[in-house]
């Protein structure tokens, strides 16, 4: 494998698209990214729940906003809006939805959540 290496989300190697949602997959020396486009009305639980089948979001997310604003409400209770600059990390158990009327665009750096998001 060379010491460098580009990739491009707009040349992903794998793209999945249930309802609203556009995860785009790049995989190099050993981990995966994902960029994740989510459409104005999206919401994990109307979209992504019937796609993976659990109560809710069971991935880890760690990654960077670059557009628009996601509401996330953790089991725990916690909350929280991320929006375009935000660095984030969200833990397993959440539920989240698109705040407002722009896409909402983030980069996924765990490698897990980038391998199975949206995939049933």
């Amino acid at each position: 494998m060379p010491g460098v290496q580009a990739l491009n989300f707009d040349s992903p190697e794998e793209t999945r698209a249930p309802e609203k949602t556009r995860v785009d997959v790049v995989r190099t020396g050993g981990t995966t990214a994902a960029r994740m486009v989510l459409e104005p009305g999206w919401s994990w639980s109307q979209c992504i729940k019937p796609v993976v089948g659990t109560d809710s979001c069971q991935a880890r997310h760690v990654g960077f906003v670059q557009a628009g604003a996601l509401h996330v409400t953790h089991d725990d209770g916690s909350e929280a809006e991320l929006r375009a600059g935000d660095a984030y990390v969200i833990e397993p158990g959440h539920d989240a939805h698109v705040v407002g009327e722009e896409q909402f665009i983030a980069y996924e750096f765990e490698p897990r959540a980038a391998e199975e998001y949206a995939r049933g």
